[in-house]
């Protein structure tokens, strides 16, 4: 059994897989990791590695804590990927690209793969039916376009997500909406349509905190998929041990 541990800036996912099933999957506060890791080691007797992601570094302490249970993989610029990476400046790729693209070529092997990640940030990744990945897009996630509208402006008020009714917006905040939420409906779309026209058989991935909200409203044939930045990094714990 694997443990996979993503480590963001006040929030931690942690999942346990069995080969490459799910098994659990717990979002838990920073200052907790161990406990619940110690819950888990306890729950499911057979973990023995354990691949962390983070952006935040972790304490010391923490990591020999860690270390004293598991074989530990720790993802950072130096460890192998399954895919040829073709970035440019590969030490700038965010980690959670990078486990995005090995979920890719795990489930769909030399395809050309389109992966959608609408987060904070939605970001656009490509990899080639060669297996090779050539890079794609950063933009704004929803709830950025929406505190930037308030941020930046004077008199703007911040709301909360909601599908606009019509693409006209009669109000203040229908306008708001209909700015925010078609754009990105309509970014998401263009974007699909321009890899479908450069490259044959696309396949398109859509993951992230917003991918449910978003899945219902695309009209691009496409798989959503919350779990993929977790299955990615099962993946490259697994390529890791098998080397």
């Amino acid at each position: 059994m694997n443990l996979v541990i993503d480590v963001g800036n006040s929030l931690v996912k942690l999942a346990v897989f069995e080969g490459n099933n799910l098994l659990v999957k717990k979002n838990i506060k920073l200052d907790f990791l161990l406990k619940h890791i110690d819950l888990l080691r306890k729950e499911y007797k057979y973990i023995g590695k354990v691949i962390i992601s983070s952006v935040v570094k972790l304490k010391d302490k923490d990591m020999v804590y860690i270390k004293s249970f598991f074989c530990l993989v720790v993802l950072d610029k130096s460890t192998n990927l399954p895919f040829k990476n073709c970035y440019k400046t590969p030490e700038t790729l965010g980690m959670d690209r990078v486990a995005l693209v090995s979920a890719s070529v795990q489930k769909y092997p030399y395809n050309n793969t389109l992966i959608i990640d609408a987060g904070t940030c939605i970001t656009y990744d490509f990899v080639t039916n060669k297996n090779e990945y050539l890079g794609g897009a950063i933009s704004p996630g929803i709830r950025m376009r929406y505190q930037s509208l308030n941020k930046l402006t004077a008199k703007l008020p911040l709301l909360e997500t909601e599908l606009p009714k019509d693409i006209i917006g009669n109000s203040t905040k229908n306008s708001i909406h209909s700015g925010v939420i078609f754009g990105v409906l309509k970014e998401i779309e263009g974007i699909i349509e321009v890899y479908v026209s450069k490259y044959k058989d696309l396949t398109v991935i859509l993951t992230g905190g917003d991918a449910n909200f978003l899945s219902k409203q695309l009209k691009s044939s496409i798989f959503a998929n919350s779990n993929f930045l977790l299955e990615g990094l099962n993946f490259i714990l697994q390529f890791n041990s098998n080397e």
